[in-house]
């Protein structure tokens, strides 16, 4: 990617080749997205950029990461578009749409809502009018896209994700579908050994609905998927009993061609039910327990506009300050921001516990509005919390029949949006809409005459949601929630710049300062 910072460590390794060998190594460089004047311009000066045989650029816009989603994985799209108002990585957005359209025919309706949608809808028209050759006569696949602002919903990505894939990335983090965990919970258990040999790698999986289990256990509630891993483990036993009864050849050579399925069903098992212990140390201890409790109280609206003991007490005992971060951005956003004298005890304790240095951070959260004073003394929360029904008192975690059971009680606004378009459509919440931050708008884009759909009965629509800045494993999970309920009518297909969870999210912003030299 075009970062200066990665020009340095290009220019070292180019400089060091050059003196250590007599024939001459080639160099090329792809640049993703786009090409950099800037970095050529710093590669030139450092004298380098001639060693370059090919300069070139791949454009990667939107990478499937599975069946039903795809990322740009540009981390620092969420703080270019609201702190440096950088539009490049919606730019980039707007042509993977336009690839998408190429492949899969032109989205006939495009539903938005806020400031960075508006502009990537913009953008979209505007590709539209400029290739006119782009006029594909492919039967479109999408009926709706949605396009919406991650700063519509700054709360969602703040509280703690409780399905078992939110619940892995929020404590491993995942990186592109893998998850490095740590080894001892997976070394293979060898009689009369005693541990001598510990592996100290960490265990690295992919994490991917290839894998039936994981299909089948990523999006529950993490409460839920202790009963799935028991029931298949029954099942599988009861699958490897079976070659006592194999007695005819037929039998066993039946039984031996569905050996590798099985074992690959048991190892599958094995690394979830590890996976699921490591995850149960953390989700029983009585910190998780407090944090968990502080979110959930702030969401259902509870003691909101006061200074919170259990935020005063982590910050004296210095808990990792990102955590700090979270809860009282959490807090902020759940009262449409802090009374003046609030904000100003959490940040002169925060600058006096963890350093004066977090200043660029605490304004730079303030300038994203995830951490603001009241503005117009008005707490719009409420109203928005009890009009889209975020908070849900009585949570089926086991077998939901709403999605507010990924964070156990609070329903993603980013979702119940999506999920209020498709029945009975936005004109029905258009008081909220407008409380909520960016402009909402629908564009239609005409399509040639014989491509328009007619709907069979029973067909489900399909739309694609795009989050600009960001989307977390318990919206996706939301999401396939609401594809697979029964009257939903609607499959959704998920699209956004980064999957983030609000450690990685709350990173993104923070500015690392040196510390003096002296």
């Amino acid at each position: 990617r075009g970062k200066l910072e990665l020009m340095d460590i290009i220019t070292d390794n180019v400089l060091r080749e050059d003196r250590g060998r007599s024939p001459q190594r080639d160099f090329h460089i792809l640049f993703v997205p786009r090409r950099s004047l800037l970095c050529e311009q710093w590669l030139k000066e450092q004298g380098v950029l001639g060693s370059f045989i090919h300069r070139e650029q791949y454009s990667l816009d939107l990478i499937p990461f599975d069946g039903d989603l795809l990322s740009m994985e540009s981390e620092s799209a969420f703080k270019e578009c609201y702190l440096e108002s950088d539009q490049t990585s919606l730019y980039h957005a707007a042509k993977g749409l336009m690839t998408l359209q190429a492949l899969y025919g032109t989205i006939p309706q495009i539903f938005g809502k806020g400031d960075c949608a508006r502009h990537v809808a913009n953008m979209m028209i505007r590709m539209k009018r400029e290739f006119p050759g782009s006029q594909n006569s492919i039967f479109p696949v999408f009926d709706t896209l949605l396009l919406l602002d991650r700063n519509v919903d700054l709360l969602t990505p703040l509280a703690t994700q409780l399905t078992y894939e939110g619940l892995i990335d929020e404590i491993y983090g995942i990186q592109n579908t893998y998850v490095k965990l740590p080894p001892e919970k997976f070394a293979p258990k060898k009689q009369g050994e005693g541990g001598k040999d510990l592996p100290t790698e960490p265990k690295k999986l992919q994490l991917n609905s290839a894998e039936e289990l994981y299909a089948e256990i990523r999006d529950k509630n993490f409460n839920a998927v202790g009963s799935v891993l028991s029931k298949k483990a029954k099942i599988i036993s009861a699958a490897f009993e079976e070659r006592h009864h194999a007695k005819t050849v037929g039998e066993i050579k039946q039984f031996v061609s569905q050996l590798p399925h099985m074992q690959a069903a048991r190892s599958s098992l094995a690394n979830h039910t590890s996976i699921a212990e490591l995850i149960k140390d953390i989700t029983t201890s009585e910190d998780f327990f407090d944090n968990l409790t502080v979110e959930q109280e702030f969401m259902s609206g509870i003691d909101t506009d006061k200074v919170n003991n259990y935020i005063e007490d982590c910050i004296a005992q210095k808990h990792p300050l990102i955590k700090i971060l979270r809860l009282v951005c959490l807090q902020s956003v759940c009262n449409s921001g802090l009374k003046q004298k609030v904000l100003d005890h959490y940040k002169r304790e925060i600058l006096q516990t963890y350093g004066y240095e977090h200043i660029l951070t605490l304004n730079n959260l303030e300038k994203a509005g995830l951490l603001k004073p009241q503005t117009g003394g008005r707490n719009n929360y409420p109203t928005i919390r009890k009009t889209l029904r975020l908070w849900m008192d009585d949570v089926n975690e086991q077998n939901p029949n709403d999605i507010s059971y990924v964070y156990s009680g609070y329903a993603p606004l980013s979702v119940r949006l999506a999920q209020l378009l498709a029945r009975p459509g936005w004109r029905s919440i258009e008081e909220v809409l407008k409380m909520l931050p960016g402009p909402h708008f629908e564009e239609r884009q005409q399509l040639p005459t014989g491509l328009q759909k007619k709907r069979q009965h029973g067909e489900n629509r399909v739309t694609l949601v795009f989050f600009l800045g960001g989307v977390t494993y318990a919206e996706i999970a939301a999401l396939r929630f609401l594809s697979q309920m029964e009257d939903g009518g609607t499959e959704y297909v998920i699209a956004t710049t980064k999957l983030i969870n609000g450690t990685t999210w709350i990173k993104s912003l923070m500015e690392k300062l040196e510390p003096a030299p002296f």
